[in-house]
């Protein structure tokens, strides 16, 4: 259990109050006027652009992808199924429906992914698992495959977004305000978050299994658990990684390919060289768009795992730097609504969503370069893959939704406003109150009518009844400067006397009152 709390923690407590950063900045200090009132259609700058941008950003990714896509597939495609754009029309109507899809997702209020709905989504979700552990299809060497209305389906795939759900609720619960019991909150991650990773590690997805451990540990750290048990947890999960590869021949074969590929260049080291030599191929510019020579069936899986490969080599060193800088990019955006989110369990969807495409990004970056055994898990947003693509634009469904309940923080003098009431100016009938008759919070008496107006200000002795609302007046004097030459406390006039009561003593000279 945590024995400190970060500031993500600390600020999420607050709910309702402005966002888990609130009204500070990012170093804690107070947001600029100009930046408080700066909006984009209508919508306070702050929210909006990391809004904007993340979604203009996605739709470049989305149409890159389907460029490198076509280029990398159209050879394969045109010899296999006699239609050059076969992957890429697929594609394009899978990023079609997914982006319907992720916009009714990022218009539902993400706080009701909770309850009845979210257990639901979980139990939809292990029958799926365990369908296509049942039912299911091998494909190099795992059971990750189920076939639905002819339609290949990746469950895997679309179990992440109930993995991070789940884990931001249970986590939300347990720092949040709510303060969930340390035993029933073991139970619950027990079910909700290690069933669902256990039956994706049986099929066997290592990568998957992988990228949501990472992913869940982010947001148990953001919610406020010890980094040292984090680092402690890390440390233990990526030796029994080790060992649990090493008994598998398959999982083997690709940590020895990684360490050597060239002992095996034909075998199992041949996808990983190919996809060097396309690097190497494309130098710093590349060698032009669809131009890949690697494509003509030297490279496998060109169009899905590798394509980050083909990046390279048609449009070099600048190409692939210029992907890194995008999703770089979506990660600054995504961590903006993260902090901007309303409640703990906003915060944690945003920032888990987001880990969730950095570190599948990552993993298969580094894999493609030899940094990491290969997980064949596919480039968000570029690489083909049905499932892939409409999961990743889920994803960003439930960021957007989060930073579309992002509101202003709420002060005191908003709790004030509120309050505000008006008497009515006849007969001293309250306009709002608590139904007693009696005004509640600040009241305006009267409403300045005509009878008002031309009575003389300080007319009404003090002590006595208002002759309409019954209320005490007090007099401040003719003015401020006379105000500020007597004490510290109000000038109580009274009507009947030449002095103040706190004000000057009377019978003193103005001179001496000055004084």
């Amino acid at each position: 259990m945590p024995s400190s709390a970060p500031v993500a923690r600390r600020a999420a407590r607050a709910g309702g109050r402005g966002g888990v950063a609130g009204r500070e900045g990012s170093r804690g200090l107070p947001r600029s006027a100009s930046e408080a009132r700066a909006t984009i259609m209508g919508v306070p700058e702050r929210f909006m652009r990391p809004r904007v941008v993340l979604v203009v950003l996605v739709g470049i990714l989305v149409a890159f992808g389907l460029l490198m896509i076509y280029s990398a597939s159209s050879v394969m495609a045109q010899s296999s199924y006699g239609d050059a754009a076969y992957f890429v029309k697929r594609q394009m109507l899978v990023a079609a429906v997914g982006s319907v899809l992720a916009a009714g997702v990022a218009h539902f209020d993400y706080r009701r992914f909770s309850g009845p709905l979210l257990k639901g989504i979980w139990l939809a979700t292990v029958l799926a698992l365990l369908a296509t552990a049942a039912l299911g299809y091998a494909s190099h060497g795992a059971m990750r495959w189920i076939t639905i209305a002819g339609v290949p389906i990746q469950p895997s795939e679309l179990a992440k977004i109930t993995v991070v759900l789940t884990a931001a609720n249970l986590l939300g619960r347990r720092f949040g305000s709510e303060g969930m019991d340390g035993r029933d909150f073991l139970v619950a991650a027990v079910v909700g978050v290690v069933v669902p990773l256990g039956l994706i590690l049986a099929q066997p997805d290592k990568g998957t299994t992988i990228i949501l451990a990472l992913t869940i540990l982010d947001m148990a750290y953001l919610a406020g658990f010890d980094g040292k048990w984090i680092v402690g947890v890390i440390v233990v999960a990526a030796l029994a990684f080790v060992a649990l590869s090493m008994r598998d021949e398959y999982s083997r074969s690709r940590i020895v390919t990684m360490l050597d590929p060239w002992a095996d260049p034909y075998g199992d080291g041949y996808q990983l060289i190919q996809g060097f030599y396309a690097f190497g191929s494309g130098g710093l510019f590349g060698v032009g768009l669809g131009l890949s020579r690697q494509k003509y069936s030297y490279l496998p899986e060109a169009h899905n795992d590798f394509i980050f490969a083909i990046v390279g080599e048609e449009m070099g060193l600048v190409g692939t730097l210029g992907v890194v800088a995008g999703f770089a990019l979506f990660v600054y955006e995504g961590i903006q609504i993260a902090r901007n989110a309303p409640d703990m369990a906003g915060m944690l969807i945003a920032a888990g969503c987001t880990s969730l495409v950095a570190i599948q990004f990552l993993v298969n970056v580094l894999g493609v370069l030899g940094v990491t055994p290969l997980t064949g898990k596919p480039v968000p947003f570029l690489s083909y893959g049905g499932s892939s693509v409409l999961s990743c634009l889920l994803i960003v469904g439930l960021i957007v939704s989060v930073s579309r309940q992002s509101k202003l923080p709420e002060t005191d003098h908003d709790e004030r406003r509120r309050s505000l009431a008006v008497v009515g100016g006849r007969g001293g009938q309250a306009a709002a109150g608590d139904g007693t008759g009696r005004p509640r919070g600040l009241t305006v008496l009267e409403g300045g009518g005509r009878e008002r107006r031309g009575r003389r200000r300080g007319s009404t002795p003090l002590g006595s009844g208002n002759p309409r609302g019954g209320y005490e007046r007090i007099d401040l004097g003719p003015g401020a400067s006379e105000r500020l030459r007597g004490s510290s406390g109000p000038v109580l006039r009274d009507p009947g006397s030449t002095g103040s009561l706190g004000g000057a003593r009377p019978g003193r000279s103005s001179k001496t009152r000055r004084r």
